[in-house]
């Protein structure tokens, strides 16, 4: 297993900051925002120093019902080649539903959704999970997610549910401490039964962030300081192995450097405290956990475990591997498990980003506070891709854009978001002052290459849209 150390995530608000801490291992960069071909200077500079970057990437869709996508996985292999990155790291979630699988509108969530804890999605997320590892030219860690929402009828907790995807891939964990809080408020799940299940020697590296509690929801914004119980989860971790790597996480309302130092030097004192104090109680909880999943059912790591790149260090089976003539895993069909979870993804999506009925089973208010929560992002995100908007919108925005998102999901990317939603305006005859409309017609007509909509658009984009409502 690499040992990363102590490691930042590298932001371009931020770059600048990030070259002049000490003590800084390596750094995380998010895949999507980078070019294999042309890397950020600052980038490019902390690999010259011998500071390792690792692509972490947030669009793969592991866990959707959909194979992986070859484009996005060839353009993330070429962006952990072009870093000379040890790894990839991406997450155990899906970001996107409906399509041919379904027969049903393609959405997307922009964000990432919890999957289902169920033996269909398990089967599906390890056959991904082997897609992706031949694919790429380094192994792969997975992250767990922050989730607002619980999905009905789960099977298994989150411990066992990872460490059945890493007995039967061998993919290596990126354990992130914040969102195992943030699903200990949101969910009521206890993390520390989640590590004492989970096979902490998979540990990849180690995600630390903060976030703020509003009415009874923690939001994982990444735009707060750590906060104590955070760290106390990372203790309870380093206690029961050292982990490669840890990195602090920061997106938003960026700090001065001089604070970004103060919350690495608590984090590093917190894993060094831990590991001294914890060392042999987290040996005999690893122990316990892996008698309990041995009772439980067989391991598979082993012949039908692999890890793109290499054989995965650091990782011992609690039981005998399987026999070398065991055979892989029969492929998911289309029409089976992949279909059900495409339907089930599908109709939560739905719920949450086009205003159709919550599923049975879901709790509607936290689905209400899910839904608003991917239309605030997408308007945050819809502002900094295309800041002309708000410039020209004004005050006026905000509120517009909520409105429009309430029923009018995303479905091509934010740029293709934001000229959507330009475009709705235009199309309601807004804005009603006469010199912002103009701006706006013209920044549409300058980016989208088309005339301004007509009647016979006007009834094709209502068509459509009654269509994604159904």
């Amino acid at each position: 297993m690499t040992e990363l150390g102590i490691g930042i995530g590298w932001r371009p608000e931020i770059a600048e900051a990030v070259e002049g801490l000490a003590g800084v291992d390596w750094v995380e960069v998010v895949a999507e925002n980078i070019c294999a071909d042309h890397l950020p200077d600052s980038l490019t500079r902390l690999r010259r120093r011998g500071v390792t970057v690792v692509p972490h990437g947030v669009s793969l869709g592991l866990g959707g019902a959909d194979r992986p996508d070859p484009g996005r996985l060839a353009a993330l292999g070429e962006k952990a080649v072009a870093l000379g990155a040890p790894l990839v790291t991406e997450h155990i979630a899906f970001v996107r539903a409906g399509g041919a699988l379904t027969a049903s509108p393609a959405l997307e969530a922009g964000h990432l959704l919890p999957v289902p804890r169920t033996r269909d999605a398990l089967d599906v997320l390890c056959e991904n999970v082997r897609i992706a590892q031949d694919a790429l030219p380094v192994p792969l860690a997975l992250e767990n997610i922050a989730a607002l929402i619980s999905w009905p009828g789960e099977e298994m907790t989150e411990g066992r549910f990872l460490a059945e995807l890493v007995e039967r891939t061998g993919v290596r964990l990126l354990v992130d401490v914040a969102n195992l809080h943030t699903n200990r408020v949101n969910r009521g799940e206890d993390p520390a039964r989640a590590l004492s299940e989970l096979p902490v020697e998979a540990i990849a590296y180690v995600h630390v962030a903060g976030g703020v509690e509003r009415d009874g929801v923690w939001h994982d914004t990444h735009a707060h300081p750590v906060p104590r119980p955070v760290l106390d989860v990372l203790a309870d971790l380093a206690s029961r192995v050292s982990p490669p790597g840890v990195l602090l996480e920061r997106d938003d309302d960026f700090p001065a450097a001089e604070e970004l130092a103060e919350e690495l030097t608590v984090i590093r004192a917190t894993v060094a405290g831990a590991s001294v104090t914890g060392a042999s109680a987290g040996a005999s909880v690893r122990r316990g956990a892996a008698a309990e999943r041995q009772a439980g059912r067989p391991l598979l790591i082993g012949a039908g475990a692999r890890v793109s790149g290499g054989p995965m260090p650091g990782i011992v089976p609690d039981a005998p591997p399987a026999a070398p003539e065991a055979v892989a895993p029969a492929p998911v069909r289309e029409g089976g498990a992949r279909q059900r979870l495409g339907l089930a993804q599908a109709s939560l999506l739905s719920a949450l980003v086009a205003g159709t009925p919550v599923p049975e089973g879901f709790d509607s208010r936290r689905i209400g506070v899910q839904s608003r929560a991917l239309a605030a992002k997408r308007a945050g995100v819809v502002a900094k891709v295309a800041p002309e908007l708000p410039g020209i919108l004004g005050r006026e925005f905000r509120p517009a854009f909520l409105a429009y998102a309430r029923s009018r999901p995303m479905n091509g990317g934010y740029r293709r978001d934001a000229l959507d939603f330009a475009e709705h305006l235009l199309l309601a005859g807004r804005p009603e002052d006469p010199a912002a409309h103009r701006l706006l017609t013209r920044w549409w007509q300058d980016r989208s290459g088309s005339r301004p909509p007509g009647p016979a658009a006007r009834l094709v984009r209502a068509a459509r849209h009654a269509l994604v409502r159904r």
